[in-house]
């Protein structure tokens, strides 16, 4: 398969320099920081709309993320398990998704949201509106993660 390449449209401003300071999920800080998304000026003009909504998918690079084995051990699990099946930030792409609670706008290009877990300077990819009608799943199931899951503290 031919490789490609991406462009980041920004970055990302949270409180922690390194990935071994991010919380597990976005979720788990208490109370949850304010982090920032920066939208570079060429891409600014595609945030035109997004006032109203209340949660967003941002999508990122963890470009300071380790290499990536096939097959790992969980660390709340001892069972081997496929890279596939984990939410591990260790992947063959360092691609990640965070559903953020987004608060508005410091200035043009930043919006304020809330739920991030990645370091800080981060590259972001690409914003897109959380649809709660068409984003969630309510027969969705955790497989051998259900006995692991973190409650939600929103």
């Amino acid at each position: 398969m031919a490789a490609f390449s991406v462009t980041p449209i920004g970055h990302l401003e949270t409180p922690w320099i390194t990935p071994a300071d991010c919380p597990r999920n976005g979720r788990q800080p208490d109370p949850l920081p304010e982090c920032r998304a920066v939208v570079a000026p060429e891409y600014q003009a595609g945030l035109l709309g997004l006032d109203g909504f209340s949660h967003l998918i941002l999508l990122y690079w963890m470009d300071r993320a380790a290499p990536a084995p096939l097959v790992l051990s969980p660390r709340f699990d001892g069972d081997r398990r496929g890279i596939f099946a984990t939410r591990a930030p260790v992947r063959p792409n360092p691609i990640a998704l965070s559903v953020v609670r987004f608060e508005g706008f410091a200035a043009p290009g930043v919006l304020r949201v809330r739920n991030l877990d990645c370091a800080n300077g981060t590259p972001l990819l690409d914003i897109k509106p959380y649809l709660p009608t068409t984003d969630a799943e309510p027969d969705a199931t955790m497989g051998w993660l259900a006995p692991h899951a973190t409650p939600r503290s929103e």
